[in-house]
């Protein structure tokens, strides 16, 4: 029994080996390990691998940078064996490759990848890049984030027999990766993906083309906050002389549609060149990630959209303390010469008071955005009027009947008389405007007023006249956001006409 048992083992060892060796393609299947080992004039499974993980939303400049220093002389390869190349390192391939050759060479595989709102670029999502480096042979896989396979982030695998080499390239495609960027001067946004933080992209938008005159604000107000989120870096120089810092935190405060976003919508468009990065609702999870990279791209723009949301939340953050404490760790943890600006809004300041006050230093500039007064109510009109010829009068009377209103109601005003008139087919005119007036002011309308960020009569009203929402002022203790991560912020950044003034 004991003798067929053991033959029995053999013949079946005999046949798995017999197998192997008839598996199509096992010849092609060494040609990964063969070329890698040919290139670097040793076994390539001998030769350690050193790995550099890149964020996911920065391989599109890892992929430019690499082309660039791997020289036109490098030679580009992809890797075939279908998907188990994905689940495998190239140490994994390797070792895999000397019992089951299974990796053949392929052509690279691509993936086209913005580098703009309107741009891509065509990158090598998978494939290796064979060069020399001061005349020693080097061997680099690149490839991109594919969380469907567990790879969170991007990676570069590099193989080189000198250490020093693999050291000294790294260390040069670090540098470069910090000063060579196609999101630098751009305006982005993360985009949340299910896989987690980590793995998670980046969205381009058009800089917005927005004057001074599309802003409508108290007087003086506007000019404050250009010019500390914009001017300081002009005396930049005089500034780090004198040992004191450029980075810079702005808050923004005030009821619902007053014009906090547009605001923020107008420094964009005033800063040309600069780098933006655009945090609201889950997406300010990224803050610490954002401050490295405005340190990185400076200068910068740091917009965090409605932070009273995140004041005391703990389930988005990656610890113990509030979200909102990471934000402002995140702020002060910048170089003092860093020159970042950092915009927060907030329609409950109350809240965001209390955490600010126990992080004190981060925020050096607070500016109250409030409720459109009579004059700007009626400026408001005008400019959402454009081309329509409203008498002074009618445009008097309506700023007059509407306190309490958001820019947002007076563009509904003016759309509602606009349709009125197109139903009646005939040129719009006071009357339409009056009867959207009447419609929107009347008592069945409260819903729609609120919906449109503006107040009733019956509302509180703070010193000077001007009707605070519910939720809003240091006494307030609710708020009406259905989801504790809603957000005003759109991120509607591309729209070139006027926008409503959140």
């Amino acid at each position: 029994m004991g003798e067929e048992l053991a033959e029995f083992v053999s013949n079946f060892g005999t046949m798995v080996r017999l197998a192997q060796e008839a598996q199509q393609g096992s010849a092609a299947g060494r040609e990964l390990a063969d070329t890698l080992s040919a290139h670097l004039g040793a076994a390539a499974g001998t030769v350690p691998i050193v790995v550099e993980e890149v964020p996911a939303h920065r391989f599109i400049d890892a992929d430019i940078v690499l082309e660039g220093i791997t020289g036109q002389d490098a030679r580009l390869v992809g890797i075939g064996g279908g998907d188990q190349r994905h689940h495998m390192s190239l140490s994994d391939m390797l070792q895999h490759s000397q019992v089951y050759p299974s990796f053949p060479l392929s052509q690279p595989d691509y993936a086209n990848l913005p580098i703009g709102p309107d741009e891509q670029r065509q990158t090598v999502a998978l494939g290796l890049r064979l060069f020399r480096r001061d005349g020693v042979p080097v061997a680099l896989l690149q490839r991109s984030a594919e969380p469907r396979y567990g790879r969170l982030t991007a990676s570069v695998e590099v193989l080189c027999t000198e250490a020093e080499v693999t050291s000294a390239f790294l260390a040069d495609f670090r540098r470069r990766m910090q000063s060579e960027s196609v999101l630098k001067g751009q305006i982005l946004s993360y985009s949340t993906d299910s896989f987690g933080p980590s793995s998670a992209g980046v969205t381009f938008h058009h800089r917005p083309s927005i004057t001074a005159a599309d802003v409508i604000l108290p007087e003086g107000l506007l000019d404050r906050v250009e010019k500390h989120a914009l001017g300081i870096a002009a005396h930049r120089e005089a500034l780090v002389a004198a040992g004191q810092h450029l980075k810079r935190g702005i808050l923004l405060y005030g009821p619902p549609g007053t014009g906090k976003t547009h605001t923020v919508r107008f420094l964009l468009s005033a800063s040309e060149g600069t780098t933006a990065i655009l945090l609201s609702g889950g997406t300010l999870a990224h803050v610490s990630e954002a401050a490295r990279m405005a340190r990185a791209l400076q200068p910068s723009i740091v917009v965090l959209e409605d932070c009273d949301l995140i004041a005391e939340d703990r389930s988005f953050g990656h610890g113990p303390q509030p979200l909102l404490f990471e934000v402002l760790d995140a702020m002060d943890g910048l170089d003092d010469d860093a020159d970042v600006t950092f915009v927060l809004t907030t329609n409950r300041v109350d809240m965001l008071e209390r955490a600010l006050a126990q992080r004190p230093g981060r925020v050096d500039l607070a500016v109250e955005v409030p409720l459109p007064a009579e004059a700007e109510r009626a400026a408001l009109l005008r400019l959402y009027a454009g081309s329509l010829s409203f008498s002074r009068e009618t445009v008097g009377t309506v700023a007059r009947r509407t306190e309490g209103t958001t820019a947002s109601f007076t563009r509904e005003l003016v759309r509602r008389a606009t349709l009125a008139a197109a139903l009646e087919q005939v040129p719009v005119a006071d009357e339409h405007l009056l009867a959207a007036v009447d419609e929107l002011m009347s008592d069945g309308a409260s819903l729609t007023r609120s919906l449109l960020g503006s107040n009733g009569p019956d509302q509180d009203v703070r010193a000077g006249g001007t009707a605070i929402s519910p939720g809003y002022g240091p006494i307030a203790t609710t708020y009406g956001h259905a989801s504790p991560y809603g957000s005003t912020l759109t991120l509607s950044f591309d729209e070139q006409e006027p926008d409503d003034q959140r």
